[in-house]
């Protein structure tokens, strides 16, 4: 496949929450779709890849609401 390794169900995944978090997606709907029961979940995973979103997400203190 021109040097393209097989995506898994897991890697769209991924990408997908990426992408509505990079397009400004609030983290709450995502981490519903994804299935998380937390939204520290949810950010934990992907503030790791995407630094300003963790930064966003922690200064508006979203991060204290969650249960």
């Amino acid at each position: 496949m021109a040097g393209l390794d097989r995506l898994r169900p897991h890697d769209l995944r991924h990408a997908c929450a990426t992408f509505l978090l990079v397009s400004g997606a609030s983290p709450r709907p995502v981490t519903k779709g994804l299935g998380h029961s937390q939204i520290g979940l949810t950010m934990n995973t992907y503030a790791h890849v995407l630094p300003d979103i963790g930064d966003r997400w922690r200064l508006t203190g979203l991060g204290a609401a969650d249960p």
